[in-house]
């Protein structure tokens, strides 16, 4: 004992850690009393539509979007009533998440129109699409061809702004499919042109990318009449990728001849 007294002081040990020793050897080590717990709290309720006064529903499955949006497409019978459908409509997500919707720009009654994919940063705060960097491409391209607001129209497919700049999920480009639609049916245009793949893809029904789409003319039934359909780059992609301006003049060449300009 006084030699293991010698070693802990030796080593620092100069206090006891408890008043009654404990005696580690034995078979059983007494346990401390345990306070008493408090009886468990009542699990709160569940707040419920009725307790705060309105309605709860849960996010329409993708499948009843789509539908709602066919119906209420369907009925709109100008641009203005598709407008106001779009600023009532609560099938697509993002239009929780955009500042307001973005929905076209120029002339509806122009001979062609435009159509993108989404709008972006700049869009979603002016309420109008292609005014950004690539819109301001856009205007100069058309400029080329004797093409403006007054005599060409321009919209996207998605009308509200994915966060971040993201791509529109197929899903959100399902669900806004109807009302574009609808909107190049409410126009006047006689020639459609996608701009990139993903408008080329979802309007026109293919799975060619841009490179191998771009170019070529498709036909594209606009409810009592049919259009002609053209696909090219996007003017993003070509702020990106300059080299490609070349194949992007010619087909706006192919668009100013097809409208006799």
């Amino acid at each position: 004992m006084r030699e293991l007294l010698a070693f802990y002081q030796e080593a620092g040990v100069d206090a006891a850690i408890g008043e009654t020793p404990v005696n580690r050897l034995a078979e059983e080590v007494a346990t401390p009393p345990q306070p008493e717990r408090p009886p468990p709290a009542a699990a709160p309720r569940m707040i419920t539509a009725r307790d705060l006064g309105t309605n709860l529903n849960a996010p329409p499955s993708p499948d009843a979007a789509v539908m709602a949006a066919r119906e209420a497409a369907g009925t709109a019978a100008t641009l203005d009533d598709l407008r106001a459908m779009l600023d009532r409509f609560e099938g697509c997500a993002l239009r929780t998440t955009a500042t307001q919707l973005v929905f076209g720009r120029g002339n509806p009654q122009a001979r062609v129109m435009f159509v993108g994919e989404a709008p972006g940063y700049e869009e979603d705060k002016s309420g109008l699409p292609f005014v950004g960097r690539s819109g301001h491409l856009l205007d100069r391209m058309m400029a080329a061809i004797g093409l403006d607001e007054t005599n060409a129209y321009i919209a996207n497919i998605v009308p509200w702004r994915p966060p971040g700049n993201r791509t529109p999920t197929p899903q959100e480009s399902a669900t806004c499919l109807p009302f574009i639609k609808r909107q190049i049916e409410l126009s006047r245009a006689e020639i459609l042109v996608c701009l990139g793949g993903p408008s080329a893809q979802t309007l026109l029904n293919t799975r060619d990318g841009i490179t191998k789409s771009r170019g070529r003319w498709y036909p594209f039934p606009a409810g009592s009449r049919d259009l002609r359909a053209l696909a090219t780059f996007h003017p993003a992609f070509l702020l990106r990728s300059p080299l490609q301006k070349r194949l992007a003049w010619r087909d706006f060449l192919a668009l100013k001849k097809a409208l006799g300009q």
